[in-house]
């Protein structure tokens, strides 16, 4: 099996024994997985939108994370509707945050729109709240283990 950790901003696409984990706090993880040919992928980005475009699409956006897995899906010749579709993560990490203005809720705010533009249909959430969430997703499997610690307890 090999297991790759996605640092904020990574992006992974790949079928087999492939492990991808990832811990959230504001940042979002979307994952997409094609149950019949067991492929599929996770991006852990940080922020809404790039405030400039650049050269190279940059998984720490939200929109550029969509297009990097919009791009996946033309290599395998596939579409939106194969896909089973998860999103976590947009925590609140201080208590002061106000619901409106935090990054977390911008960000999953963000991730519902673009989901929802490319004709994604999200099958599970766990966003929002306080804490961080440890998230491992098996690809040969679709399994998705979510650990979620609320630091305020």
């Amino acid at each position: 099996m090999q297991e790759v950790y996605l640092q904020p901003g990574d992006f992974c696409f790949g079928e087999n024994q492939l492990r991808i984990t990832t811990v959230l706090g504001s940042c979002i993880s979307i994952i997409l997985w094609h149950r019949r040919l067991a492929h599929g992928g996770m991006c852990h980005f940080m922020l809404p939108s790039a405030l400039k475009p650049s050269l190279k699409l940059n998984g720490k956006y939200a929109d550029e994370a969509l297009d990097l897995f919009m791009l996946e899906l033309k290599k395998r010749h596939t579409v939106p509707a194969n896909y089973r579709v998860y999103l976590y993560g947009g925590g609140k990490m201080f208590a002061t945050e106000k619901c409106a203005q935090d990054i977390g809720s911008q960000n999953i705010a963000k991730a519902h729109q673009l989901l929802q533009q490319f004709g994604f249909t999200v099958d599970d959430e766990h966003v929002g709240d306080f804490g961080r969430r440890r998230i491992a997703f098996d690809v040969w499997s679709g399994a998705v283990r979510i650990t979620h610690v609320d630091h305020r307890a």
